[in-house]
């Protein structure tokens, strides 16, 4: 599967911009030291840091042309977490603004090496934080709008199941296929010994599937992501293929 979006990469910015508003907002109002379940190990405050670190890692990413050697240097003395990302937001934004989102640059996915590339893996990595602060927070969890996450199930399973898990080494113990099939678009991920792969596909093509998952579009991404539980989506046809597809993912995401 290509690294092409299925939405405008303006409207990714778009979403860039309202995500980390979101986010911020709700870690302004709750303790620094909450701990964040989805995050193991880090708090609301170091999740606010370690976003303003990611957002130096992509902009040096672009700007250098290869993967910086450091990977993020921290607030500087007297700044908080708030202005570090800040900080950081800015640089990024100013950089993927100055290039068409189809110019090449420099990046770890070697089916898009282009600005589009991080514009749409910014855009999913802030909003997936911000679910994960929001729940920390025990506050209400944003709604995520359709088009944007029909994009990130899109991502998910051709950046992170299809081409992270090889880049780890680790594929499926038994062969299986999985449709997933949400907001009118479909997609087959197969795994196998040796194999995880993923792909856009019709209707017809994942009926034939060994296991279906099926849920509203903010539903199935934040499934994927495991932000959200099993009983938010069905299933149907053999568990096991489920089961083993999801269970990768985790290894791929964590």
């Amino acid at each position: 599967m290509g690294g092409q979006a299925l939405v405008d990469h303006g409207r990714l910015l778009d979403a860039l911009g309202v995500e980390v508003e979101l986010l911020l907002d709700t870690a302004r109002e709750s303790p620094g030291d909450t701990p964040v379940p989805t995050t193991p190990g880090l708090t609301i405050g170091e999740v606010v840091r370690h976003l303003g670190g990611v957002y130096r890692v992509a902009t040096g990413w672009m700007t250098g042309g290869t993967r910086p050697a450091q990977w993020q240097d921290g607030p500087a003395p007297g700044q908080t977490g708030e202005e570090y990302l800040r900080d950081g937001l800015a640089a990024l934004y100013r950089e993927l603004t100055a290039h068409d989102p189809g110019e090449y640059a420099a990046g770890w996915w070697p089916a898009d090496r282009t600005y589009g590339f991080w514009c749409r893996r910014m855009a999913h990595e802030t909003t997936v934080h911000r679910i994960d602060v929001q729940n920390a927070a025990d506050a209400i969890v944003a709604e995520i709008d359709d088009e944007i996450a029909l994009d990130g199930v899109d991502e998910i399973l051709a950046l992170w199941f299809g081409q992270r898990l090889p880049m780890l080494g680790l594929s499926g113990t038994f062969a299986g296929t999985v449709a997933i099939r949400t907001g009118g678009h479909n997609w087959i991920a197969r795994a196998g010994p040796g194999e995880t792969t993923a792909w856009r596909c019709s209707g017809a093509e994942a009926e034939r599937a060994d296991g279906i998952v099926t849920g509203s579009p903010a539903a199935v991404y934040q499934w994927l992501w495991g932000r959200l539980g099993h009983a938010a989506v069905a299933w149907e046809g053999d568990d096991d293929p489920i089961g083993q597809f999801w269970a990768l993912l985790r290894l791929a995401t964590r």
